[in-house]
This record gives structure tokens, sequence and C-alpha cells, in this order.
């Protein structure tokens, strides 16, 4: 620990903690890189699973970067740096997480060894920043354009984004569920440019019955019952209420007691809770709606007028599936009995409940905004479901941003490798030592295809050699197969990206990457319980914290 002293006077409180230069560099770089190797082995389609559990005992078993960094408990500062990496990446594109990580851990092991021979972390960061400007300008010469009437492209980009995640023998079933739900929700701005918002697409999870039986409804379907088995199955041409308060009676805030003396007094308490209740009731029947969905509950004695008044009536709906149910019938959330117009209504063709594997379920199809779709998900078990539910969330979002972008790049490392080439050819022509950051940078890249061949189970310097030596060839699709270890024509082999998966990654992993090395100085506030997350221990020797 140091502390900070101005003229021979302590300026920070008692308890507070400095780390400075390259001690503190050493240690930001350090939780980097932990980060970064933490989800190394996952990459690729022969990357393994994170079995995590947290401090309730559930289990999460996945491969997935962005869902293994977000359960972790990182409390590192520069650590978590890295992990908003990897959300940004799944926030704007939804794949490429692990790839972000490990490249922005790689470019922060690089940048070490420049620093150790001399090199200020400022002209390191210009030389990435230049770096990563000159990548964006590459992948542009390596792009190609797909339309997306390209149904064969579409399902190809899916079933990438699919490989690697437990699915991979479903793949083709998953990847057509997927083009078609997002094309049911592709928007056209008044520019002509394409918008796809798949938060219109509800994913719904149920364990139990094949991969296979997975299924696409128009539609929404609400994992919730009749709250009534006399109420009506089904209801055609629907006027739908959506209510967000509870239809029964409202507890006191404090406890209360009420005294009966007498038969009477008992019998008018009872006679005014039913009256009560009839005229909450009376409000949702007189507004016309023959469909109502409650978020909170929903009185015995409410249900009971309700269905006699040939209602279909559901309890308890997440408040995310009303949201939904209001942007796709037109129906405004109400808040208040009293406030409850005909105009308040939404609408759909039809809303009826189906039972799908033991489980009763409602349907509302023939919505007034045909674009909400729901992808009905089955697994065998909870865990193969969640498991699902993860790649088909990340093989929407990619086929969504193909869409909005129209270009694609090859898989299988390809870029990587050509970009690693290109750079190191471009930062021959630059002068002073920017040329070196440059260089590096370009080394970094190769941690991807590095990686890959090293989880394959195959040697990392053959394959790289091999790469190398196609693209210098003019092949610039030549990525590496990692079923068979052979260096092929990625194309051919139907492994497409997005080119924002590339883009974004490079783009977040150097910004973070330079933020990191513009940091010299930590200074943690008095600590109510340990040291500062990383800090080298009070009673270490200093001299010792500085080799990192």
């Amino acid at each position: 620990m140091y502390q900070r002293y101005l003229g021979g006077l302590n300026i920070l409180s008692n308890g507070s903690q400095t780390i400075q230069g390259r001690d503190a560099q050493g240690i930001n770089i350090l939780a980097g890189k932990a980060v970064a190797n933490s989800v190394r082995t996952t990459l690729g389609p022969k990357g393994m699973d994170k079995m995590l559990v947290d401090s309730m005992g559930d289990i999460v078993i996945t491969n997935d970067g962005a869902t293994i960094l977000k359960e972790m408990d990182i409390q590192h500062p520069a650590a978590k740096m890295i992990v908003e990496v990897s959300k940004t990446q799944d926030d704007e594109v939804g794949d490429g997480t692990t790839s972000a990580a490990v490249l922005s851990g790689e470019l922060l092991a690089k940048a070490e060894e420049l620093i150790d021979k001399g090199v200020h972390p400022t002209i390191i960061s210009e030389g990435y920043r230049h770096a990563a400007k000159k990548c964006r300008e590459i992948l542009e010469t390596i792009t190609i354009d797909v339309t997306p009437e390209d149904t064969e492209a579409l399902m190809k980009i899916a079933a990438t984004a699919i490989t690697g995640k437990g699915a991979e023998a479903y793949k083709e079933k998953l990847s057509k569920l997927t083009v078609d739900a997002v094309r049911n929700v592709v928007e056209e701005e008044d520019d002509g440019s394409l918008v796809v918002d798949t938060s219109n697409i509800k994913i719904e999870k149920r364990a139990g019955g094949s991969i296979m039986d997975s299924d696409l409804v128009e539609g929404l379907v609400i994992d919730k019952e009749r709250s009534h088995p006399n109420m009506p199955e089904r209801v055609e041409n629907a006027k739908i209420l959506l209510v967000t308060c509870p239809i029964e009676f409202r507890k006191t805030e404090m406890d209360a007691e009420i005294k009966i003396t007498s038969p009477d007094q008992m019998q008018m308490f009872l006679d005014q809770e039913e009256k009560m209740m009839r005229e909450m009731a009376e409000k949702v029947i007189a507004s016309g709606a023959n469909v109502v969905f409650c978020q909170k509950g929903l009185d015995d004695m409410a249900q009971y007028y309700i269905e006699k008044a040939g209602i279909y009536a559901v309890r308890r709906v997440k408040k995310s599936d009303l949201k939904r149910l209001s942007k796709v019938t037109g129906g405004t959330l109400i808040q208040d009995l009293d406030e409850i117009t005909a105009e308040d209504t939404g609408t759909a063709d039809l809303v009826e409940e189906k039972e799908i594997r033991g489980a009763k379920m409602t349907y509302v199809t023939g919505c007034q905004n045909s674009q909400a779709v729901t992808v009905l998900l089955h697994g065998g078990t909870d865990h193969v479901v969640a498991e699902l539910e993860h790649a088909l969330t990340d093989a929407l979002r990619v086929v969504g941003v193909v869409i909005e972008d129209g270009k694609v790049v090859v898989g299988g490392s390809s870029p990587e490798i050509e970009l690693s080439l290109r750079l190191s050819e471009y930062a021959a022509t630059l002068k002073g030592r920017e040329q070196l950051a440059v260089s590096k940078f370009a080394e970094a890249l190769e941690v991807i295809p590095q990686t890959l061949a090293e989880n394959a189970g195959l040697d990392p310097i053959d394959i790289l050699v091999e790469l190398r030596s196609q693209h210098e060839q003019g092949n610039k699709n030549a990525g590496l197969n990692v079923y068979t270890g052979d260096v092929v024509d990625m194309w051919e082999n139907d492994v497409i990206e997005p080119l924002r998966i590339k883009t974004q990654a490079i783009n977040a992993a150097t910004e973070a990457t330079v933020m990191i090395l513009r940091i010299d100085d930590l200074v943690a506030a008095s600590p109510s319980s340990g040291p500062m997350p990383g800090a080298p221990d009070m009673d270490l020797d200093l001299d010792a914290t500085a080799n990192y």
C-alpha cells in the first residue's frame, strides 16, 4: 500500500489506499488478462462449457461469454471493464462476446510487452487506435453483400451462431425458426432502411419433448391458463382489457381489527364485501371486453361474476407480457378500474387456451400489430432449454443485424488472419514507435485462430502457418475447420458471420484496452471491509508487487 503525501503531509484519509505508476498498470493488465483467460476455453464450436452456481444454489451451464461474465462476481474495477466489453458486444450484435473479451486480454498482454521495453502507454494507445481504424478499412475489402430475401445465406448465418452452443444436431430446425421469426418483425423506415426489433420476438420455454417439437407462433403465447375452468376456452374477435391493478380487496397498510358483536353485523360485513367485488366486476364487464389479462390477483367473487358474463380472464400475468400485449393489440394498460373506457380495449382475432406438454397456455393470435411472434422452445431438461434459449437469442440478433446491414464476412478466424497480415504490412510503412503498437495489434489478432486450434485439440503453430500461407496466396476466405483440422474455404463450408461482429469486437476491445493503459494511479477511499480489489496486501514488501 502507498500513502499519498504532499510536502510530507498525508492528504488522504486514514485507511485510504493508493497504487501508482507501473504497479497500477501491472495490476490492471493482470486483472484484464485474468478475465479473458476465464472464458478463453469456451471459444469456438469445440469450446468447453462452464458451470456457474450462484449464491442461491441455482446452476447455469453455458459457453456464452457474456452469460459467464455476467454470472461471475467480479470485483476488480479494471476487470469489470473487460466484462463491459462483452456486455456491449452482446447488446449490439448478440454474438462474438467471447472473442471480444479474449481479444481485449491479448491486446493488454501485447501492450505489457511494449511497456516492459520502455514504450509509453500513450504511444501504445495511439497506435492501437490507428490499428483499429485500419482494421475497419481492411474489413470493408473482404465483406460480402447479403439481401434479406437470401434465405439460404440467412440460415447459414443463424446456423453459425447456433454452432457450439449444444444444439448443433438441431441447427437446421432452429435456423429456420430464427429466419422466419426475424422476417416477421422487420420494419422499413421512411428512408428505406430496414430495422429489426428482436424484442418483438418472445421466447417461451417448456421442458419436455424434443427440440424438434419447437414451433413458431404468429402472435403471443402467455404461460398462463384461464383463472376458472367454466370460462370459455376460445374467444373469437376478442376485445382485450389489460389491467395492472388487483381485482380484489386491498389490504390495509397496517394491521387492523374489526370487532363484530352480533350476527347481523357479520352478515352486513359479508354483504358489503360482495357488493364491492360485484362493483369491481361490473366495471370490467361494462368495458365491453370479452378477454381480461390482469397483472395482480383476481378475487374468487369477482371471478364468479366475470365468468358469468362469459369473459376469458387470466391473472398473475407478467408485466413484460402485458406490455407486449399492449403493443400488439393496441390496448391501454389500466391502472384504475374507475378510468376504463371503451377505447382502452385492444383487439385480436382469437384468444384460446391450448395444452402444451401437460401445461395449459393462452394463445393470442391475429393481433392488430402483426409484427409479434413467439418461439415455443422444447427440450429434455430445464438446463437444455435454457442453453437453447441462449443459442436462439444469439441467432435472432445476428440475423437481425445482417438484415439491417446487409454485410457479412466468413468465420473460422479467416478475417482475423487477413487483418493480421495486412496490418503487419501497414505497420512497416509507419514511422516512429507507433509502428511497434500496430505490429503488436496485428499479433494480438492471431489469438483468435490460435485459441480455436487449441480448443479443438490441434497444434496452433501449424494452423497459424497454414492460414498465413493460404491468405498470402490470395485465398481471403481460408479459415479453420475445427472438425477436420483442415484450412478450407469458409464460404463453401457455410460459416458466415455479420460484419458488425468483427467491427464491434475490435472497437470495444481497443477502447477498453486504451482506457486501462492510460490509468497510472488507483485511489480507493477507506474501505469498509478489506483492501481494494486486486490490490497487493498491506503487509507485503512494495518492491515485490512491481514484478508483473
